[in-house]
């Protein structure tokens, strides 16, 4: 589907940016294009690197950080994705009829034994109508928006030196119309791949073109294999390849978001760097793809979580990691940078790892049940791996009644929270059913008693009688609500008929629902009040209204959420509840996967059609 984007100008005012995005990528590098085909973001080598392109976060210098092709008297713009892949097509326009057609790829394809993902960008021009004339935009950055990068050049090339690995840009088009930004006519197709430094190999045009015909034919056969359901098809398909997208291939990591410090909300300083991986947004993130059937996403993950357990050495796990597994991402600001629409500061690290989030245990311990029991697999986990998966739950174990700063991150405050109490009796509980399924009967009774010491625990603790029949409360401690309670069907704590569940829900819905969305809490945070509802919180809605028997309902918000998608089919992780505007960074893995999930409840069977 065209979407179409009217009265387009290359000079673009800070105050008008917003996240109409389109993410390209391989699984090593990625990128976001704009409404007007720039290239807007992008991070070398990897997701969490340096932002060489950085205009979205740019502020009133937006100019800088960008690579885009400026059509001369350009009025209009439409863009699409080739079908099933994460492949764009933008359609520039003209005021006296020239068109030209500009697609973007980061090339991804099997060759010699293994898979091609360079640190690289490939972008093709193409002259549909008229006599169309380009300004080629190139302006990389380099340490975090300090400066342009320097550049060098030869015949056929530009190297841009933005950092210790500078970047080569290989091109058909004149480079010394590129260096000065010189406005000429395009007659033929124009091919431009920026990638590492080093000289392009063979026929630049016939080698792009190759490289993206096998692109797209890698793209679809991925597409292919995934089992989905019969309604909202597309909506599903993009979100699942935009969770690939999300995964950093070379270590198995899958980061929360493509962006750092988008605001949750206007000039509320909760900016935040999303570049690395979060151990319950990727639980979140392979559950989805695993009921598509994407079992290349959960391997490569598995590979990861016994990396990071074998470092922990049964120690304590951290809420988040680097894609590379570090364990340490100090939080600081990039100076140059004004932020997006100059709401700063702009946040490189993220001082979460350093925090005690406790459910962290029951998210390595879930996803890792299937390695033991799936035989797909290329690589069934053994009993050593039990060993290992034992010691993160003999953590779950120890933690289940401690405080923590629990999902929402709450960097002032501790409690013993609801979600995080669940999660540890998860880990036990799913520990006793794969003791079980291993014929292990002595470890599957000591963790079937543990689990039941744990449940015991927060129905005693976690319950709240108010007078009004009562309800689970967010923490040991207190008896106010988040929408993380919600999940407790999800995790098989609770039957959906469960009463108890019941009136948890009724309560949910009563103090966090905002019109058709839902707020994460309502108490006050270490920023205040929140101002916006968080997207991935109304898919919990859904569900629950679907486990309610409230199914027309259910359906109507999905349909609604679905309507405050961008352009390109995807949401960021907050929404403003009064205008619809989005906010926080984009794309956020946990709103996409609610997109999943809701469309496998509420879909119609197959059965029907076939």
């Amino acid at each position: 589907m065209v979407r179409p984007v009217t009265n387009l100008n290359s000079d673009i005012s800070a105050t008008s940016a917003n996240l109409e995005l389109w993410p390209i990528g391989n699984c090593q590098v990625s990128g976001l294009i704009d409404q007007s085909g720039s290239l807007v973001w992008g991070c070398i080598p990897r997701v969490d690197g340096d932002p060489v392109f950085c205009s979205l976060l740019n502020g009133e210098q937006n100019q800088a950080g960008v690579w885009r092709f400026e059509l001369e008297g350009q009025v209009s713009a439409s863009q699409k994705y080739i079908r099933n892949t994460p492949i764009l097509v933008t359609r520039l326009e003209s005021e006296d009829g020239s068109v030209i057609e500009v697609l973007d790829f980061a090339p991804r394809y099997e060759g010699k034994g293994r898979m091609y993902r360079p640190v690289a960008f490939g972008r093709i021009v193409r002259p549909i109508a008229g006599n169309p004339r380009i300004k080629v935009v190139m302006r990389p950055m380099k340490n975090y928006g300090a400066g342009l990068a320097e550049t060098t050049n030869g015949t056929n090339h530009i190297r841009y030196l933005v950092g210790p690995q500078a970047l080569r840009l290989s091109t058909d088009a004149p480079v010394g119309y590129i260096l000065e930004q010189r406005t000429f006519r395009i007659e033929e197709d124009t091919h431009f791949f920026l990638g590492p430094d080093e000289p392009f190999a063979g026929n630049l045009r016939e080698e792009i073109r190759r490289m993206e015909q096998s692109t797209r034919k890698y793209w679809q056969e991925w597409v292919r294999s995934l089992a989905i359901p019969l309604e909202w098809q597309k909506e599903v398909i993009r979100c699942a390849i935009t969770l690939k997208l999300c995964q950093h291939e070379e270590t198995g990591a899958i980061v929360a978001a493509l962006t750092t410090s988008i605001p949750e909300a206007a000039h509320s300083e909760r900016n935040w760097d999303y570049r690395y991986c979060w151990i319950r947004d990727s639980y979140y993130t392979v559950q989805a793809l695993n009921r598509l059937g994407a079992l290349d996403v959960l391997e490569k993950y598995l590979g990861y979580l016994r990396n990071i357990v074998d470092s922990a050495k049964g120690g304590q796990i951290q809420p988040l990691y680097s894609v590379m597994g570090e364990s340490e991402l100090d939080e600081t600001t990039a100076a140059y940078l004004a932020g997006y629409r100059g709401m700063g500061p702009v946040r490189r690290g993220n001082a979460a790892y350093k925090q005690v989030q406790h459910d962290c245990y029951g998210q390595i311990v879930l996803p890792t049940v299937q390695g033991f029991i799936d035989e797909r697999l290329l690589r069934i986990a053994d009993d050593r791996d039990y060993e290992s998966l034992e010691e993160v739950g003999e953590m779950a174990w120890a933690m289940h009644d401690q405080p923590d700063a629990g999902l929402w991150e709450f960097r002032t405050r501790q409690e013993v929270h609801t979600y995080s109490a669940v999660m540890s009796w998860a880990a036990c509980d799913r520990l006793a059913n794969t003791a079980e399924w291993l014929g292990k009967s002595d470890r599957a009774r000591l963790w079937r008693e543990r689990a039941d010491t744990v449940r015991a625990k927060i129905e005693t603790e976690a319950w709240k009688e108010n007078g009004e029949g009562g309800h689970y409360g967010a923490s040991f401690e207190s008896d106010y609500l988040d929408a993380s309670l919600l999940q407790m069907v999800e995790l098989r704590f609770l039957a959906p008929e469960d009463d108890r569940f019941q009136q948890t829900f009724a309560a949910v819905e009563k103090h966090l629902r905002r019109g058709d969305h839902m707020l994460r809490y309502a108490a006050e945070d270490d920023f205040g009040a929140p101002e916006t509802a968080f997207n991935v919180c109304t898919f919990w809605l859904i569900e629950a209204l679907h486990l309610a028997g409230r199914d027309e309902e259910a359906r109507n918000l999905f349909k609604t959420m679905l309507s405050h998608t961008t352009q390109s089919g995807l949401l960021s992780e907050d929404l403003d509840y009064e205008t619809g505007e989005l906010w926080g960074n984009f794309p956020q893995t946990y709103s996409l996967v609610g997109v999943i999930n809701c469309a496998g409840l509420l879909s119609k069977p197959w059965s029907e059609v076939r």
